[in-house]
């Protein structure tokens, strides 16, 4: 199969090829199309409409279909999960004139999709999510939009019905763990902290998972805010660190041993680090440096056969830095 995440689009006639071979062009996407419809940009669907949504549902960011809306929607059905889960969906007529999200309109953003689609076919945006017809902000849609994990998808619906009939609404934006503030809160935890982390060699899995989860209650964070895990490039195949991150669904980024040296700040020092490592902290200086040399919150804490610290990005204002994907040229992320 194809490279997972994008948007696919599949077309059913000439002229809505056409259409999905434009768009994915403008947005860097994939247009499948029967073999009698084949033009230039398109690539073959093979199968039924329902095995391509079978096959992209799991993987895309987004699925365009440019047909009826029944066709989507019966292709789609049996794949749905949850709005946490599934993927933007969208249906538009050949013709580019009306444009709809049906599925994951906030959280997977297709009602964000659908605005830009409209914007290049010369459409309409066909909304029907009750903020954006009243012209409200969503919560769930801003928690996307600046980074945030959703806690507690169940109280977006609460919320919403809220703010809609002008009531006052709880939402809690923190990485702290705390009592809720309101009787019904929201929270949203912004992505923003970084485990540093540091073990033996050849850790034990599920071992360094309960440190780990241990270090962060200790800290008082909620591990939905975490962004990154990372730890020096000696650990870039330490199977211990690549499953915490995975654990936590975030990078795990490895840095030099020079990049780690060059961290400015005071760090816990230790001399038999660095004559394993060639520098004399692990855990604090990644944690700092995949911040963008954010702030130390928690400094390194031990435990058997594992250590770890936390550190927070600083504001993209504040240095220039940007987020987790931006703490200089020298990281580089691990993948199976």
């Amino acid at each position: 199969m194809s490279e997972p995440g994008g948007i696919v689009l599949a077309a059913f006639t000439r002229v809505g090829a056409l259409l999905a071979a434009r768009l994915a062009g403008a947005l860097g996407g994939r247009a499948f199309v029967p073999g009698r419809c084949l033009v230039p940009g398109t690539e073959p669907l093979e199968g039924t409409v329902g095995d391509w949504a079978e096959l992209w549902f799991p993987h895309a960011e987004a699925l365009v279909f440019v047909c009826a809306c029944g066709i989507a929607v019966r292709a789609v059905a049996p794949h749905v999960r949850s709005k946490a889960e599934d993927p933007a969906v969208l249906v538009l007529d050949e013709r580019g004139r009306h444009v709809v999200p049906i599925l994951s309109g906030h959280i997977g953003g297709a009602n964000a999709l659908a605005r830009r689609i409209a914007a290049l076919t010369g459409g309409a945006a066909v909304l029907t999510t009750a903020t954006d017809v009243n012209g409200l902000v969503a919560a769930d849609e801003w928690a996307v939009e600046n980074d945030c994990a959703i806690e507690n998808l169940g109280a977006v619906k609460q919320v919403s019905s809220a703010i809609l009939e002008g009531r006052p609404v709880g939402v809690a934006v923190t990485e702290q763990e705390q009592p809720a503030p309101w009787p019904v809160t929201l929270w949203l935890r912004p992505r923003r902290l970084v485990l540093g982390a540091g073990c033996r060699r050849g850790s034990d899995p599920e071992a360094a998972a309960k440190a780990a989860a241990d270090f962060l209650e200790g800290a008082g964070v909620s591990p939905l805010s975490l962004c990154a895990v990372a730890s020096i490039d000696l650990k870039r195949d330490e199977q211990a660190l690549i499953a915490l991150a995975e654990r936590y669904s975030v990078p795990f980024l490895t840095f030099p041993a020079d990049a780690l040296r060059a961290v400015p700040g005071r760090f816990s020092a230790s001399e038999r680090v660095r004559l394993a490592t060639g520098v004399d902290n692990v855990c604090e200086r990644a944690a700092v440096l995949a911040a963008g040399n954010g702030v130390l919150l928690r400094s390194k804490t031990l435990y058997p056969g594992t250590t770890f610290a936390l550190a927070r990005r600083r504001p993209a204002h504040e240095d220039g830095l940007g987020g987790p994907g931006a703490p200089g040229p020298q990281f580089e992320e691990v993948r199976r």
